[in-house]
């Protein structure tokens, strides 16, 4: 039986032979009291030949997850083992190779993930501020098949915190979404924008739905299309899907989403859909965020000066907002500073967030409040600023 245990190892390329779970962080999470956790211990079982204690233990995870089809795989191997020797997962003469084959992914990502937990030292690289009132946010890793949650904690300066992570399934054609129906999930990052009810979305999407703003503004000025990218669960006689099995959503269990959901406020919550994570040490997250709110305050007050000058040196030679090139936004500041004998320009409530993809640009949200000799207004803004000429500048900027 404990081919079973070799043969998910040299499927995974070593997916198993992870550094121990003492060499990194183990905060307390949800999967560690969730399938992964016990499937570790019944191969754990199975590899010591404990096999009535792995099919015990497989029982159990039954009973709680009576769809989770991995858990009948294992347990019909279990069963095999009493009768002939098993050679390979999954190994009933007249099991289908593809759903062996989707079995074997969502093991092997399963307990990866669970062996190989964020360390503590180190967050993601795309959570550089979160606003005050911004409680959680979502950074996905298609790459691992998992969801990962992190608290914005005040207490320590907005530092994030891993709270838990989840399990999840993507496009079934892979990530970098570009079109309508390319069955790709898109990079990116987003907000959830509304929820949606079993009863008003079928049984396909489980518990509920929770869209997501794809295709935001960056997407659209890249041409890509598409529409109905949601984090949503799984039909009532599933308990998980394949690893790449969706449309281009983000398809967590139902019992995952359930627990997800408390965390989730619409219109804030940003969630950041990542090929790979890329990892900060505290210390290079925190110089990383200070140089970018160093050049967000001076933008701010270089535009208090009245140098038009100094302002439009924050601008991006490809910036453009809607239909607007820099040379007519520029003819239009132009126009507007003339009448001005002061303006003053708070920025509040800001977040931060790095884009994942292959595309370096960072999205700055805040509330802006404008005042002058003959104007006073308040707005949501949005910006995405590049790294251009070594320093980074605004190539758009509209209402949020």
């Amino acid at each position: 039986m404990r081919q079973i245990l070799l043969a998910l190892a040299l499927i995974g390329a070593g997916a198993l032979s992870l550094l121990p779970v003492a060499q990194a962080a183990t905060p307390s999470s949800a999967s560690d009291a969730g399938p992964e956790a016990q499937l570790t211990r019944i191969l754990a079982d199975i590899e010591a030949n404990r096999l009535d204690d792995a099919a015990k233990k497989t029982d159990a995870l039954l009973s709680q997850y009576p769809n989770f089809r991995l858990a009948h795989l294992i347990k019909g191997d279990l069963l095999l083992a009493r009768s002939k020797p098993i050679q390979t997962f999954g190994a009933a003469s007249n099991a289908p190779k593809d759903r062996l084959d989707d079995l074997r992914d969502e093991a092997i990502v399963r307990l990866k993930a669970y062996r190989d937990k964020p360390q503590t030292r180190y967050v993601p690289r795309y959570l550089l501020q979160m606003q005050a009132d911004q409680k959680f946010a979502i950074v996905v890793d298609t790459a691992k098949s998992r969801l990962y949650l992190y608290q914005n904690d005040i207490a320590n300066g907005g530092r994030p915190r891993f709270v838990a992570d989840y399990y999840i399934t993507h496009g079934k054609l892979g990530t970098e979404k570009t079109r309508e129906g390319d069955k790709k999930t898109p990079i990116g990052v987003y907000h959830v924008t509304s929820s949606l009810p079993a009863q008003r979305i079928g049984d396909l999407y489980g518990i509920g739905a929770y869209p997501l703003d794809y295709p935001n503004e960056w997407d659209r000025r890249q041409g890509r299309s598409g529409h109905g990218i949601w984090l949503h669960g799984t039909p009532s006689n599933t308990y998980s899907r394949p690893p790449k099995a969706s449309d281009g959503c983000v398809v967590l269990t139902n019992a995952d989403l359930t627990a997800l959901s408390k965390n989730l406020q619409i219109g804030l919550t940003p969630v950041i859909i990542s090929n790979s994570i890329e990892w900060l040490s505290l210390d290079d997250w925190q110089a990383e965020r200070t140089a970018l709110t160093r050049a967000i305050e001076e933008w701010r007050t270089d535009w208090e000066s009245r140098d038009i000058n100094r302002y439009l040196s924050h601008y991006s030679k490809r910036f453009q907002a809607g239909n607007q090139s820099l040379e007519q936004f520029a003819q239009q500041k132009r126009q507007v500073n003339a009448g001005k004998e002061w303006i003053k320009v708070r920025l509040l409530n800001p977040s931060i967030f790095r884009n994942p993809g292959k595309e370096e640009f960072v999205v700055v949200t805040f509330d802006q409040d404008y005042r002058s000799n003959n104007l006073s207004n308040e707005m949501r803004k949005r910006q995405y600023w590049i790294r251009e000429d070594g320093a980074w500048k605004i190539i758009y900027e509209g209402s949020a």
